[in-house]
């Protein structure tokens, strides 16, 4: 295994945009690809760390960047969430980054292009249900802890991308009536999705760095298990 890790500059509404590209070198050809996208902090190392994981599955890989080249905040920043509200606020705009930053992947020379799915986490898992919303060329996705609140336009229906919500039972950001309207939008755009809901985890659920009581915390066994969902589904998908 020779897994490879490159930076990608790419064009789109409101950018440059600069995300992390991973595969493995040593497998020849056209391979499945995966968007990985992040969540309030934008494009970071953990998120490259997860495409390097895909690449070792087999995948190509795309740390996905939607907030613009140099646009990252932390933990720490009183206004961390100023690029994601943003993007709340104009999704429109967010599904146009997020075509932008699949076209990226797709257009990558190891990746096929008719075998692209969608991962992401916290907003990121908004992402990607947007995605599926609507009909980017996405065959599936997986959201880790996502927010569920539906945009403000139409999409196709149904939705053809199949999906996988990953879910802490105790998300405050996601709670059980957020996440049953969710599952009742997604049955009535007769979408093919799956619901795994975890329980004692709550948001942010596989994100390490988060460690500590509360229910905005990792928990490793839903973080192990949702993976675990994960490459299972992706298995299926590219069957």
């Amino acid at each position: 295994m020779a897994i490879v890790r490159r930076t990608l500059v790419y064009d789109g509404p409101g950018g440059p945009f600069e995300g992390v590209a991973a595969w493995d070198e040593a497998v020849e050809g056209h391979r499945p690809c995966v968007l990985v996208l992040p969540n309030v902090l934008g494009q970071k190392e953990a998120d490259n760390l997860k495409a390097e994981a895909l690449a070792e599955l087999g995948y190509v890989a795309l740390a996905a960047d939607v907030f613009g080249q140099g646009k990252r905040t932390t933990l720490q920043s009183e206004d961390r969430a100023r690029y994601m509200d943003a993007l709340n606020a104009d999704r429109i705009l967010l599904r146009d980054r997020l075509a932008a930053s699949l076209a990226a992947l797709t257009g990558l020379p190891q990746a096929d292009p008719d075998a692209a799915a969608a991962i992401g986490f916290c907003f990121g898992g908004k992402c990607v249900l947007d995605m599926a919303r609507a009909g980017l060329g996405i065959r599936g996705g997986i959201s880790f802890h996502g927010v569920y609140d539906p945009p403000d336009y139409a999409g196709p229906s149904p939705i053809t991308a199949k999906l996988l919500v990953c879910h802490g039972w105790n998300d405050p950001i996601s709670p059980p009536d957020a996440t049953v309207a969710l599952a009742e939008e997604l049955t009535r755009c007769g979408a093919d999705w799956q619901l795994h809901a975890y329980g004692h985890a709550g948001h942010a659920f596989t994100d390490v760095g988060r460690a500590g009581p509360g229910n905005i915390a990792y928990e490793p066994r839903a973080d192990r298990r949702s993976w675990r969902a994960m490459t299972d589904f992706l298995a299926e998908l590219f069957a």
